[in-house]
């Protein structure tokens, strides 16, 4: 089972892979980095990072309803499986990790646009999150 440093440089394998980091979203620190920044500053990154993540995780409008096959997140698990934001230079592709514990850290990958695959991303993203040993 991999950990934090093992995962992060598995995700720079991607293709257009530019930066990866494992960042707590409550409190805004990363927990594990490689590559480079989008700012120059891997801090400074997870902060920022951990802004979007946490609006997107504690706002109702992305929880699951009834309706749909996830449930309503009541499970222990984040709300949201991922956040893409696509810039005019990259995408930013945020994978939330399910953890035996308060589940607050997500997989921040940065790709470049043009030579970044994000469908594979995501695939890889995923089993990346659903591997990593945290502890």
């Amino acid at each position: 089972m991999p950990g934090i440093d093992e995962c992060l440089t598995e995700a720079m394998t991607l293709p257009g892979a530019r930066g990866a980091s494992l960042v707590d979203w409550t409190s805004g620190l990363a927990l594990g980095t490689a590559g480079d920044s989008p700012v120059g500053d891997h801090e400074t990154t997870a902060a920022e990072t951990a802004e979007l993540a946490r609006s997107a995780a504690e706002f109702d409008t992305f929880l699951a309803t009834d309706d749909d096959a996830g449930g309503t997140g009541d499970d222990g698990g984040p709300p949201v499986e991922d956040l893409i934001v696509t810039t005019r230079a990259g995408y930013h592709v945020l994978r939330f990790v399910e953890t035996s514990f308060d589940s607050s850290v997500f997989l921040h990958l940065w790709l470049d646009r043009d030579t970044g695959n994000l469908a594979l991303a995501r695939m890889r993203l995923r089993d990346i999150a659903e591997k990593l040993v945290l502890g």
